[in-house]
C-alpha cells in the first residue's frame, strides 16, 4: 500500500516555514537565560521579570498579554486546519482529541499515586498543560524530516491540552473568581462572533477592539487571560478558499507571523526558563 500525502493549507506551511528559525532562537534564548539565572548576575537578571509596568510584572504582561496573541495565531491556524485542512475529516480529528485527553489525565494520575494523601496533592493540574511554544520550536527544527500530518496533529493535541489545562486552573485553581467579569468577556466574543456570522461585518476593527476588550475582562476574571486569544480567532471571519488573502483571518496570520516568531516568543523563553540550578542537583 503507498504512503498517504497529507496536504497542509498555504498558511499552515507558512508559519512552519517561519517558525524553523525561530525554534533555533527559542533555544538559544533558553540557553541564554538559564546561563544568565545561574551566574553571578542571576538575581538581577530574575528581578527585571518581576518590575511592575501599567500594574502587571513584566512577566505578567508577557505570559498573559503577548501569549494571548500567540494563542490568537494558533487558534487561528487551527481553525483553518478544521475547516478545509487536515482536520476537516472527523476521523482525522479524534486522535489528537483523544491524544489530549490521554495528556490530560495521564500525568495527573501518575502525580496523584505520587503524591496522593501529601501536601503536594493538590499540585494534580501542574502536569496537564502542554507547552505548545516549546513543541512547536523543538518540531520546526526538525523541519521537512516531520511529516505533515504529525505536525497539523502536534498543534491540535498542544492546544486542546492547554485549553482544558486553563479550564481546570480556572475551576479548581482560581483563588477569586469573577464570575462578572467572565461573563462579560463571553458577551463580548458572542457579540463578536454574531458580527462575523450574522452579520457579515469583515473588516478587522471591532474584532481588534472587542479582542482587547476580551482580554481584560478575562484577566479581571481570574481565568488565564490567553484563553480570550483562542476565543478570538474563532470569531474573525475566515474563508475556506485556499489561497483567499483578503480574508480577515488571512491578513491576521500574515501581520502575526513575524512578531509572534521572532519577538514574542523568545521574550517567552528568557522569561520563563530562568531556572535555578542548585550546587547539589546531581545528587541522589
Amino acid at each position: 500500500m503507498g504512503v498517504v500525502q497529507r496536504k497542509l493549507s498555504k498558511s499552515f506551511k507558512e508559519f512552519f516555514d517561519s517558525e524553523k528559525s525561530s525554534g533555533i532562537l527559542l533555544i538559544i534564548c533558553t540557553v541564554i537565560s538559564l546561563a544568565l539565572t545561574n551566574s553571578a548576575l542571576g538575581a538581577n537578571y530574575l528581578s527585571v521579570w518581576q518590575m511592575y509596568v501599567g500594574g502587571l510584572s513584566v512577566e505578567h504582561w508577557i505570559n498573559d498579554a503577548l501569549m494571548a496573541i500567540f494563542f490568537l495565531l494558533i487558534g487561528l491556524e487551527l481553525e483553518r486546519e478544521l475547516y478545509s485542512g487536515e482536520l476537516s475529516n472527523f476521523k482525522n480529528a479524534l486522535l489528537p482529541i483523544f491524544a489530549a485527553l490521554g495528556g490530560i489525565l495521564v500525568p495527573a494520575l501518575i502525580h496523584f499515586s505520587l503524591n496522593a494523601g501529601t501536601l503536594t496533592q493538590s499540585g494534580i493540574g501542574i502536569p496537564m498543560a502542554t507547552d505548545i511554544a516549546f513543541a512547536l520550536g523543538v518540531l520546526a527544527i526538525l523541519g521537512k524530516r516531520v511529516p505533515a500530518s504529525l505536525k497539523v496533529f502536534v498543534v491540535a493535541f498542544a492546544v486542546i491540552d492547554d485549553l482544558c489545562a486553563i479550564i481546570v486552573i480556572a475551576i479548581f485553581y482560581t483563588a477569586q473568581l469573577s464570575v462578572l467579569h467572565l461573563a462579560g468577556a463571553l458577551l463580548v466574543w458572542t457579540l463578536l462572533f454574531s458580527l462575523n456570522r450574522f452579520f457579515k461585518i469583515m473588516s478587522l476593527v471591532p474584532y481588534l477592539l472587542g479582542g482587547v476588550l476580551m482580554w481584560f475582562l478575562m484577566l479581571k476574571s481570574g481565568v488565564h487571560a490567553t484563553l480570550a486569544g483562542v476565543l478570538l480567532a474563532f470569531a474573525i471571519p475566515f474563508s475556506a478558499k485556499e489561497d483567499d488573502e483578503k480574508s480577515a483571518s488571512h491578513k491576521l496570520e500574515h501581520f502575526f507571523h513575524k512578531p509572534v516568531a521572532f519577538v514574542i516568543l523568545p521574550l517567552f523563553a528568557l522569561c520563563n526558563t530562568g531556572i535555578v540550578v542548585g550546587a547539589d542537583w546531581a545528587k541522589t
